[in-house]
């Protein structure tokens, strides 16, 4: 006889407590979270009756709360001289600790902002519109009879002081009320720095008085092989249509791009400005500078630019004539960015044309250089004392390291294959910006991991002591844009995995249920903004599927307004997309794309699911195996898995399907095959996901379940297969480009979690 189950008093308390903290998370859905919150009982509500009292170091604050309040209200509130019932009051306070350092008391009578400055009292503004119904966005003046916010008690301050945003505007560009729309998402999140890379090969994005064919040619090209594969992709995917207001037609020649006035970028600068964001411009020199070298050719050491082996000719550091444009250039570009930075670049340089110039060999003679790297050094030590003279701190990519680095330049640290370019940097005593490829380059495809992954990264490397991790000044996250050529694109490439990043910066506090929780609160303001964010990942399913008699499709949706639409026909769904029924019945073989969409038409990614007919692959016989795998390792560069040589330089055993980092081999390309049997504990189609940077293909019983190959970032992809209990062929083959790499196995049966491969599955011959 069963007994009857019974509550006790401590499962009670932890339920309670369980939904009070869901209701809070809901309640008060903050993103980044505050240091400190005390949720209070009731809340206050805004009318047209509500006074607002600030003193004029808070006049620009005040006016942007004004300015939300009109969004809902329709109307400004009366100002008032003092502070009492039914009134919103800005109060400045010397004794808090931090510029952004802000408190925030909000209780049924009354609404108190205090900050030490005004870039305090904006980021408290920014929390009350987090506070705000999300019906308050999108409106220039609305049509509430009030405003509510719940009462609640804050003490916030920033973790890092550096929390930033890149934007790559050369390879594509975007319009200055874009430019805007990013500034005001960056802001409602507290990120507080806008990087943006306005020169490249690809295109010259800012006017230089003293230079004009920078812009008048250099901001111009005709197609190129990137803007191809976009017009590919477009095919199937709007996003990636290349936005016609940038293609202009002249002699003949249909030709890309468009360029700033330094008029526009006052506008722009005047608008970040106003919401406490910082623009650090970057003119990347000495490489990446096709653009301006066919402009004015006498820039390079032999005259023009070509592509080398690896990147493009760059201006010579050997002539006199290149340090006058350099310090011409940026000397308008300090006069018209307020910032204390000013970017170099200094990534990626293709040195082989200074090893061949006589102006350099007499260069490195003259000043005792031994190596072309120390000539770049050389180079970027003249432009930081040209930089400190204009009253400005110069900042590089980490390649800035090599040949030696000043004391009192700024490194950013891009790449993951260089584990110690922050440590050593740090230890110098200069500060270090954290942007590793993995996880913060936002051009990468996301996956269901992206937010997590970005959520749980750590600024600070290990290898530094509390010390020196004082010079690890904060992070931000890079949108590369060769294969971003639309407004929407960009969108869907960093929101919302920029909140997961401002929540790293700003709070420094591991909750990542508490901020999946508030992140679906956000989503309804981000709407509002006509933010085309990327919406939750679908899930149910795998990219190739098998079909063992009768297979449904049921998807669960992760919003209760998302509606999942599908297509047969190979095209991809759009919101006139018929609905995906509920228990849908695959019908046979053949391929089904879908995408979740919201209301406003935001998207998920669109997911093409193959379909085959399989039946279950019988096991083998194996006898005298090991638990493990055989490891094949292959030095070289290989762009895909089916291109690995047949005999391996190295072979070792690994435990699982891991690469271990002694086989790094410096960020050198190479490639690899894991061999061996999986050992299933019983009949059922097995579903594997397989993450790799760069390409990989996972094969079972010599059938090719997974095909994630080819030079990529960190990308998921997932495949299905039938398998009997006991042994199976396991083959994993894998490329690295060069670069930090990625390799991660997990499976699914029946419909359950997703985790890694268990050990004792793997077995390989002794």
């Amino acid at each position: 006889m069963l007994k009857p189950f019974r509550f006790t008093s401590a499962m009670v308390l932890c339920v309670l407590l369980c939904f009070f903290a869901a209701h809070a998370q809901e309640r008060y859905g903050i993103i980044p979270y505050p240091q400190q919150l005390v949720p209070q009982q009731g809340e206050f509500v805004i009318t047209a009756k509500t006074k607002l009292v600030s003193p004029a170091q808070f006049k620009n604050e005040a006016a942007q709360l004004q300015a939300l309040i009109t969004q809902g209200l329709g109307k400004a509130l009366p100002v008032a001289a003092k502070a009492g019932s039914g009134t919103i009051v800005f109060q400045q306070n010397d004794e808090l600790a931090g510029e952004e350092d802000y408190t925030l008391k909000v209780s049924t009578t009354q609404l108190v902002i205090t900050a030490k400055t005004a870039t305090g009292a904006f980021r408290a503004v920014e929390t009350i519109r987090q506070l705000m119904p999300p019906s308050i966005e999108g409106v220039k003046t609305g049509k509430l009879l009030k405003i509510a916010i719940p009462a609640v008690q804050i003490t916030d301050h920033p973790v890092y002081a550096w929390r930033g945003m890149h934007l790559d505007v050369s390879r594509h560009f975007f319009s200055v009320s874009y430019l805007k729309k990013f500034i005001d998402v960056l802001a409602l999140y507290k990120m507080n720095k806008l990087h943006l890379h306005l020169t490249d090969d690809q295109g010259w994005r800012i006017e230089i008085k003293k230079y004009p064919l920078l812009t008048e040619q250099g901001a111009w090209r005709e197609f190129n092989n990137q803007d191809s594969a976009c017009m590919v992709k477009a095919k199937s995917n709007p996003d990636m249509e290349i936005d016609k207001s940038h293609i202009i037609h002249k002699n003949g020649k249909t030709l890309y791009g468009g360029f700033y006035t330094q008029a526009q970028m006052k506008d722009v600068i005047a608008y970040a400005t106003a919401r406490h964001i910082e623009i650090i411009p970057e003119i990347d020199m000495p490489g990446h500078m096709m653009a301006a070298i066919k402009a004015y050719p006498y820039l390079s050491c032999a005259g023009g630019s070509t592509w080398g082996p690896l990147f493009t000719t760059p201006i010579c550091p050997c002539k006199e004539t290149t340090f006058t444009f350099a310090e011409d250039v940026f000397a308008e570009i300090a006069a018209l960015f307020p910032s204390q930075y000013i970017h170099l670049g200094a990534d990626e340089v293709e040195k082989s044309s200074w090893k061949n110039s006589p102006d350099c060999e007499a260069v490195m003679k003259a000043n005792n250089l031994k190596t072309v790297e120390e000539l770049q050094s050389y180079f970027v030590k003249r432009m930081e004392k040209f930089f400190n003279s204009k009253g400005k701190k110069l900042i590089g990519w980490d390649e800035i390291l090599e040949g030696g680095i000043s004391p009192t330049a700024v490194l950013m640290y891009w790449r993951s294959w260089v584990p110690d370019a922050p440590i050593k940097a740090a230890k110098n005593g200069n500060h270090v910006i954290m942007t590793p490829g993995n996880p913060l380059y936002f051009d990468g495809i996301p996956d269901r991991n992206s937010i997590s992954n970005v959520y749980h990264f750590e600024p600070v490397p290990k290898g530094l002591t509390p010390e020196e991790a004082k010079y690890i000044i904060g992070a931000q996250a890079n949108i590369w844009t060769e294969m971003i050529p639309s407004e929407k694109r960009a969108d869907f490439m960093f929101m919302p995995r920029m909140t997961a990043l401002a929540e790293v910066l700003w709070t420094h506090q591991s909750d990542f249920d508490g901020y999946e929780q508030r992140l679906k609160t956000q989503f309804k303001r981000l709407d509002k903004l006509n933010v085309h964010y990327r919406m939750p990942d679908l899930d149910g399913f795998t990219g190739e599927n098998v079909l063992v008699g009768k297979t449904v499709l049921d998807i669960a949706k992760p919003m209760p307004d998302m509606t999942i639409r599908y297509t047969t026909d190979s095209t991809a769904p759009n919101v006139h997309s018929p609905e995906l029924p509920k228990n849908y019945i695959i019908p046979g073989s053949g391929t089904i794309k879908l995408a979740g969409f919201s209301p406003s038409g935001s998207s998920t990614e669109i997911y093409t699911l193959n379909y085959r007919k399989q039946s279950f692959f019988k096991p083998v016989s194996v006898t005298g195996l090991q638990q493990g795998l055989q490891l094949d390792f292959y030095r070289g560069s290989y762009k895909s898995v089916t291109k690995l040589k047949e005999k391996a330089d190295s072979i070792i055993h690994v435990n699982n399907a891991v690469i271990p980092d002694s086989l790094g081999d410096g960020g050198k390309p190479f490639g690899a095959k894991l061999t061996g049997y999986i050992d299933v504990p019983s009949t059922a189609i097995y579903s594997f996901f397989l993450t790799a940077d760069d390409g990989a293909n996972l094969y079972i019983d010599d059938e090719k379940v997974v095909d994630n190959d080819g030079w990529h970032a960190p990308l998921q992809k997932s495949g299905q297969i039938a398998l009997e209990k006991g042994l199976h062929h396991f083959e994993i083959k894998f490329v690295e480009g060069g670069g930090g790499y990625t390799l991660k196995l997990e499976y699914r049966v029946n419909g359950g979690k997703i985790q890694l491969i268990p050990d004792e599955w793997l077995q390989s011959v002794k």
